[in-house]
């Protein structure tokens, strides 16, 4: 039934208008995730399925096989199986670190009232630095011949051993040339570059909780780690699981710091500093096996999900006082 001719014309209501804008805005992001993340990821399950060809009419479909062809690595110990294995004490040393020692100084820096700003951009600035160059300029901090660290090793054995103290002297070490102390060097080296964005994260988290409750739980004779405990831990939790997410999520996902750091011997010694995404890389690149290494990006999916449904699923959990 048409509207007779000069009747007013209905009009949205305010919070209909404001859902319309919102939801056109949220599509130009929506549309970016689409493209930019969601399609090549689809791709990248599409593609583990066929073999690689330039053409993609000559790519032919072998169902399962790189999948297979994982397992048996995985299963004889090769360079997937290091890679796993390396991952998951990445994981351990890092994201801990991270959020440990970004959780230790953002409550140092908080109880700071001068130069917290200076503070906060020291601990900032290695954050903002690409990771390569922080891996070039670290590796040579780790060299065996002129490394900063073997000299002042060195300088320091003499010392001790000048005031007839030999049994503090430390010898040289290897670093990254050792399958033993290479991990643990390139570890240090991305929880040392990443600290400043979980103190950032801290820091505003800590800036959040109501000074009332501190000072009511003072006054109740509450000391500093009672305090702590009992409210900044817990009210610090939606925090904590963001950063828990965000820092596991960057570490799965290794790639520079191992890439660049021994520019002569990537991945190594021995495949000890391998990572799941420089494997990817290796077996893509530089063996041009572009099938496999999607296969492989699936797992690295997968592994990425369900590491982080469990940390959601063990840290989230609301606290209301």
């Amino acid at each position: 039934m048409r509207k007779p001719a000069g009747a007013p014309r209905r009009r949205l209501s305010l919070s209909s208008r404001e859902a319309i804008w919102a939801y056109a805005f949220l599509l130009i992001p929506l549309a970016f995730f689409l493209f930019f993340r969601l399609w090549p990821a689809v791709q990248s399950l599409r593609l583990s399925f066929f073999t690689w060809h330039v053409d993609p009419e000559q790519r032919v479909f072998i169902g399962l096989q790189y999948y297979r062809e994982m397992a048996a690595n995985i299963a004889a110990k090769g360079d997937l199986y290091k890679a796993l294995r390396n991952m998951l004490y990445y994981f351990l040393i890092v994201v801990f670190g991270q959020v440990a020692l970004g959780l230790f100084s953002a409550v140092l820096l908080d109880s700071v009232r001068r130069l917290r700003g200076l503070f906060r951009a020291i601990y900032f600035a290695p954050y903002v630095t690409p990771a390569a160059a922080v891996a070039w300029v670290w590796g040579w901090m780790y060299s065996v011949n002129f490394g900063i660290f073997n000299k002042f090793l060195s300088d320091w054995s003499d010392l001790v051993t000048s005031i007839g103290l030999p049994w503090l002297a430390v010898d040289p070490q290897p670093f990254l040339t050792s399958p033993k102390q290479a991990l643990v060097a390139v570890a240090a080296v991305v929880v040392w570059q990443q600290l400043g964005f979980q103190v950032v994260i801290f820091l505003a988290g800590l800036q959040g909780i109501p000074r009332t409750m501190l000072e009511a739980a003072a006054i109740d004779g509450a000391n500093g780690w009672q305090r702590f405990w009992s409210i900044t831990f817990p009210l610090l939790n939606p925090v904590l699981v963001f950063s828990l997410v965000i820092s596991t999520i960057s570490t799965l996902q290794m790639f520079d710091q191992v890439q660049n750091i021994n520019f002569t011997d990537q991945g190594g010694p021995l495949g000890s500093t391998l990572t799941i995404a420089l494997y990817m890389y290796q077996q893509a690149f530089q063996k041009f096996r572009i099938g496999y290494a999607a296969a492989v990006t699936v797992l690295l999916f997968v592994i990425i999900m369900i590491v982080t449904l469990v940390q959601l699923r063990l840290t989230q959990r609301k606290v209301e006082y």
